[in-house]
This record gives C-alpha cells, structure tokens and sequence, in this order.
C-alpha cells in the first residue's frame, strides 16, 4: 500500500428467512451502504461516518467495518494500522449508512461484507475477483453465525446458503421472478438486537414442525422464482416467528393483517421490520393499506439488489 490509494464499494441491504428459509434463505434489497477506505500519509486510523446510526456507532477501530478491512487485510499479508503507522502510512475510512439499523434489513452482515470487500480491493489494487467473493461470503457468513443475510449482500438477488462445515460457507444464487415487488415496512420507534430475537427461541423443535417447514421452504424457491401466486403458502413458517410474538408484538400484528388479506408478508430477519413479497400488480394497494392504517409505519419499496457488493470507485494518487 502506498500513499493516496483509495477503494470505494456499496453494499445492498438483506432480509433474511423470508418465512420458511431461516439462517439459509437471504434476498438482497435496492437499498445501499457506501464505504471508501483511503490510504494516507497521516499515521492512525480515522472514520467518518455519516447517515443511518452516525451518531451511535464507535470511531475507532472496534468499529464493525474496521474490523473486517482488519480481517481481509491481515488475510492477503497485508499490514493494518500500527505497522502502517511504521511506514508513515495511516488508513481514512468513510461509512455512509443508508440501511437502518437494527430493524432486520441486515445492516450488520452489510457492514462486514463492506469492510472485507474494502480489504480485498484495497489489496489487489481495486478489483474483487470471483474468489475474492468467495472469501468475502466464507468470513462475512463465519463471523455472522448464519450466511443468510451475508450472501444475499455479497451476491445480490435470492440465495441460499449453508455451512458444510464452521469454516465453510457455500451459497447458490436464484433470480428473483420479475413480477415480484419487495416492500419493507419499519416501524418508527422499535429496533430489535439479532440476540435478544434469537434467545427466545427453543433449542428443540416439534418432528411435525421440521417436516412442515422443509416443505415451505422448497416451496418458497419454487415461488420466488417460478410462481409468486404461490408466495402466501410458500411463506409460512413453523420455528421462528410466532415464538418471537412476544418481542415484537407489534410487528407480528402486521404480519398476521396483511396475511389475513391474502399478502406474503413475513418477519424481516429478526424483526422488528416486516417484509413484505408482493405481486407488483398489488404492490401499490399495498402501500396504499399500511398507509390507512394510520400507524407510524415506514414504507420502502427497495427492489430487488441485482448486483451484491460492487467497487464503486478506484483511486491512486502520485
């Protein structure tokens, strides 16, 4: 690394299960976060944040984008901030977060997929390679505990992903069938921690319950790409969300409301926003619904993310 060498990427938002799919099942959503590192004659680390959560988030390097650029750089041999600093060299990184935080539109898994892709590209001179993606989807996915979220922002579009083994991550992207619209509906005041959704969850599930839930599940694939008519079946989940009610009340009388009018709406991740996966025939009436409702409730229409993380910008200065 030398002096003035700059990276920027964008990475989509995520939501993940979509119902039946948990901790395997992500779709990649139009909304992105914006990361640049820059490399300076200034020894040290220095971040500038701005947008979604700017004013909460750490400046230092326990900030979670520094610590995947940490990662991908100490994975490709390359020096982090003290031996930087040794060469008279310092790292300046910007984070523009237009994914709201803690609501379930994966803001944590974009965060590590930004930073790592930063470190891959800042090593190999600004491009992100196939297998520079792969490491991106293994240590995003291995840090996360689960690559739902992970892979979806790597790869954009539908994946499904698992873990052979701790250490390993494998994802399969599906395209999306056009005649489907995501909409993503946020309630104002309430945010949700990923742990305290996931501790309300039993250790142990019904055999009836797995069996009805691998049959959504391969349902949902099959509906997401093939026939959305099929999404209000294909989005019932069994393990998750209705043991998760009490933590997100408010969020679950959505869901059970525009289920009730014949609309595939699921739990966001974990919650507290509601996704839902409209026909884009009815995506408007839709809108038009929660609107009536007269709840301060926050209504995206993302699209689907065609592209994962992408570098945005490249730089070198003499």
């Amino acid at each position: 690394m030398r002096a003035g060498e700059r990276v920027a990427v964008s990475v989509p938002a995520s939501s993940a299960n979509l119902g039946p799919g948990f901790d395997a099942v992500g779709l990649g959503l139009g909304l992105r976060d914006a990361y640049a590192v820059h490399v300076t004659s200034s020894p040290g680390l220095e971040l500038a944040l701005a947008g979604e959560g700017a004013d909460e988030l750490p400046t230092d390097a326990t900030h979670l984008v520094a610590r995947a650029l940490h990662t991908a750089l100490e994975v490709c041999g390359e020096p982090w901030v003290e031996e930087l600093g040794e060469q008279g060299l310092g790292l300046h990184l910007e984070c523009r977060n237009a994914i709201p935080m803690s609501a379930g539109l994966g803001s944590s898994a974009a965060a590590l997929v930004g930073g790592l892709a930063l470190g891959f590209a800042l090593a190999r001179g600004g491009a992100l390679t196939d297998a520079d993606l792969t490491l991106v989807n293994t240590h995003a996915g291995i840090a996360e505990g689960h690559p739902d979220n992970s892979s979806a922002s790597v790869y954009g579009g539908l994946t499904v992903s698992w873990m052979p083994s701790p250490r390993a991550v494998r994802t399969a992207r599906l395209a999306v069938h056009e005649g489907i619209e995501p909409l993503a509906l946020l309630p104002q005041t309430t945010r949700l921690s990923t742990s305290t959704a996931r501790g309300v969850l039993p250790s142990v599930v019904a055999r009836a319950d797995a069996v009805e839930q691998a049959a959504r599940a391969a349902l949902l694939t099959h509906a997401m790409t093939a026939d959305p008519t099929l999404l209000l079946d294909a989005t019932s989940d069994r393990l998750h969300q209705e043991q998760r009610r009490e933590v997100y009340p408010e969020s679950m009388g959505v869901v059970d409301e525009l289920r009730s009018l014949g609309h595939a709406a699921v739990i966001s991740g974990a919650g507290p926003a509601v996704l839902v996966l409209a026909r884009v025939e009815v995506a408007e009436a839709v809108v038009t619904e929660v609107r009536s409702w007269g709840r301060t409730w926050r209504v995206l229409r993302p699209g689907v993310a065609a592209e994962g993380v992408r570098v945005e910008g490249v730089r070198v200065e003499s």
